[in-house]
């Protein structure tokens, strides 16, 4: 008689690219299997919620098609055709293939390509030790968060805000620039809490009618790129109806006199002409905002996909210095809690190890990186060789055209260590079996709340798979790479940071389980005084030294005072429309594509169009229509919306490439253009044109 397993709940921390980095409860079932997850009621941020993809984890970790061995490619690049090889084989080859290309290039023609697969500290950074430590090209991080972080970090000094838990106690939530019901489902726990609790107003700021605009009472559809006007004839509507905060004003901002003075050619009437919103709707806005000391702006990641993001984020977060909110409970504004954690990563990345000379390649170009651009490359030879960990740059990348054309090159050797084949797997010459994180430890922080936690193994990883980590270990081996964080176990490594850190060891936070690390009221409202040297909030941004990051872009252009900078891609007459890529609920970037409820949720690639728009051009519900400009076409299918505004397409997104008719995906229309002041890339910010597919497509 078979006895039935045991179910053991153990703990651990979501670890993809989202900022709710949920706190969850697992059903472990033995050592190789897992049961539901659930969100940890033991942690106030999450609350007891996590999102339906997470909810069913045990989908993807137990997925029949996950790669669990070593495999070579046997056929051309991109044709799927591999042949298992053992982990020894693999890793001679990769090593024989770097250490090739380093004797005859240089050590700079290596370049190992990393991202946000996970957000472990380990199995994330740990990629820069051993590029740090063979003086290979370094990477630099521009495909996400820089352009919201210094547009937030520009006001307050730093990237920290109000107790994200203080929307529960709010009167009225703006939610701007993110879409949490898809994206970070937690903003919605406290947001509806305080909706519940004490009558609050949610209001929803976005370029469409998404999920969180309809569960909103306050809806703003703006045209995408336009956000900076939208704050502008908010904060005119402040200033000329009495409401702006003047003794909050003058002891904790830099210039109010000026910006009010700036403001007043910003009426709400020109900045309805800029966003497309109608001026009696800003007017309302800036009386509800105005008339609701305990306002709370929680601030998202739609502002990075813009050109001129920087610059309205910037905009939107002054506000609540115009309105004092910052000086109540419920009242301010939050972004990312990234000042917080004080991790000390210097061993888990080899800071030690860090050659300034050597070269830094912009994540974002790595479609012109690889097809020879010699700007990109800085002026120096070729990319002949990567690694390629926790990111899928051949769906998720800008400027698809050009990455395809350059991972097609056959004098680049590509090594890709992942869960499935995704379709940059499919074009590497070796291809490894990855773990998942609850098959290997971790640390982890939330960037959209103020928790670390330990995320230990919890069951043993199917076949071969090996950690990122372990892989490094065994490929500093045969690279001759010599740095003492190779000799380190993964829970030695996050030991050794957490004391650098300052944040005691690897036991006592897994004691603690989830560790809060919120500062207190005073601290978090800024009450003594902005981040600062001069301890004020900066209306007056100074863009040509940003607090972080390198600079780069159109630096001089940028407006000082919160304004329209009218640096997006119009539309013009070959391109009449404006597309943006926002975030699908089922998928996260192109992780949970493989798995059959978020296929099935999804559905076929689509893109919304507003049925006047449709009309003008011959095309009904459900037609194949093909999309393009200057960088290229893709093709899918027509949902007719009337949440956007004319001239606006939304493609909720990633969908694999092979799911758009003709298998080219949606970025092959995104440009990897240099956003000011950091870098970074304009997802959302793109002019196209429409027509009807061809019979053929």
């Amino acid at each position: 008689m078979n006895q039935q397993a045991k179910i053991e709940i153990r703990h651990s921390t979501c670890p993809h690219d989202c900022p709710s980095a949920c706190a969850l409860d697992v059903e472990v079932i033995g050592r190789q299997t897992i049961g539901r997850v659930r969100g940890s009621k033991r942690q106030t941020y999450t609350a007891g919620v996590v999102c339906a993809k997470v909810a069913r984890y045990a989908e993807r970790i137990h997925h029949p098609e996950r790669v669990i061995h070593p495999l070579r490619r046997t056929g051309p690049k991109g044709s799927g055709q591999f042949a298992r090889i053992s982990w020894d084989e693999a890793l001679d080859e990769i090593a024989h293939r770097f250490n090739a290309a380093e004797r005859e290039f240089g050590a700079e023609s290596v370049w190992p390509y990393y991202y946000a697969g996970t957000m472990g500290l380990v199995m994330r950074d740990g990629l820069n030790r051993l590029t740090h430590a063979k003086k290979y090209s370094r990477f630099y991080s521009t495909i996400c968060a820089n352009v919201a972080r210094v547009g937030f970090a520009v006001g307050t000094g730093k990237i920290a805000g109000v107790d994200p838990r203080e929307m529960a106690v709010s009167d009225l939530v703006v939610i701007w620039g993110t879409n949490p019901v898809n994206t970070q489902v937690n903003v919605m726990t406290h947001a509806s809490r305080a909706r519940k609790e004490r009558g609050a107003r949610i209001a929803a700021v976005d370029i469409y009618d998404n999920e969180t605009m309809k569960q909103a009472d306050i809806k703003i559809i703006l045209r995408p790129g336009t956000d900076g006007a939208f704050a502008c004839g908010v904060m005119h509507a402040l200033f000329r109806d009495g409401y702006a905060d003047r003794a909050y004003l003058e002891r904790y901002t830099d210039c109010p006199g000026e910006l009010e003075a700036h403001l007043k050619s910003r009426t709400p009437e020109w900045a309805s002409a800029i966003c497309g919103l109608p001026a009696a709707e800003i007017e309302a806005f800036a009386g509800a905002v105005g008339e609701t000391k305990r306002t709370f702006f929680r601030l998202g990641y739609g502002f990075t996909r813009s050109r001129n993001g920087a610059a309205q984020m910037h905009a939107a977060a002054c506000i609540p210095a115009v309105t004092g909110a910052w000086q109540y409970e419920g009242g301010g504004a939050f972004f990312n809690n990234y000042a917080l954690w004080h991790f000390n990563e210097s061993i888990i990345e080899g800071h030690d190890a860090i050659d300034l000379s050597t070269r830094t390649l912009d994540q974002s170009k790595i479609g012109r990186i690889l097809t020879g651009d010699a700007e990109a490359l800085q002026r120096k030879g070729p990319v002949k060789a990567m690694l390629i960990q926790n990111t899928n740059p051949m769906s998720v990348a800008p400027e698809q055209a050009l990455v395809r054309k350059g991972f097609a090159r056959e004098d680049l050797f590509v090594a890709v260590h992942e869960q499935f084949t995704t379709e940059t797997a499919q074009m590497a010459d070796i291809v490894l079996p990855a773990t998942m994180f609850m098959e290997h430890d971790d640390v982890y922080y939330g960037g959209g709340h103020q928790y670390i936690s330990v995320g230990a193994k919890l069951i043993d990883p199917p076949g071969e798979c090996r950690s990122n980590h372990e892989v490094l270990q065994a490929l500093a081996r045969r690279v001759g790479a010599v740095h003492w964080g190779f000799e380190m176990s993964a829970r030695e490594l996050i030991d050794a940071t957490l004391k650098l850190s300052g944040h005691g060891d690897i036991e006592a936070l897994e004691a603690d389980v989830w560790r809060d690390l919120q500062p207190d009221f005073r601290t978090s409202h800024y009450l003594d005084g902005f981040a600062h040297s001069d301890k004020k909030f900066h209306f007056k941004a100074d863009w040509a030294h940003p607090p972080f990051g390198l600079p780069m872009g159109e630096l001089t252009k940028m407006p000082s005072l919160p304004d329209h900078w009218d640096v997006i891609e119009h539309a013009d007459e070959a391109h009449p429309f404006r597309l943006a890529t926002s975030p699908s609920r089922s998928f996260l970037n192109t992780t949970f594509n493989e798995t059959p409820s978020s296929q099935a949720r999804e559905g076929k690639a689509s893109v919304m169009i507003h049925p006047l728009d449709a009309a003008t051009l011959g095309i009904k519900e459900g037609d194949a229509v093909t999309l393009g400009n200057g960088r290229g076409e893709t093709t899918l299918l027509a949902n007719l919306f009337d949440g956007v505004r004319r001239g606006v397409v939304i493609a909720e997104s990633i969908h694999p490439n092979k799911d758009h008719i003709g298998s080219r995906g949606i970025n092959m229309l995104t440009g990897a253009d240099t956003v000011a002041p950091i870098g970074g890339a304009a997802f959302h910010d793109n002019k196209v044109w429409i027509r009807k597919a061809n019979a053929s497509a």
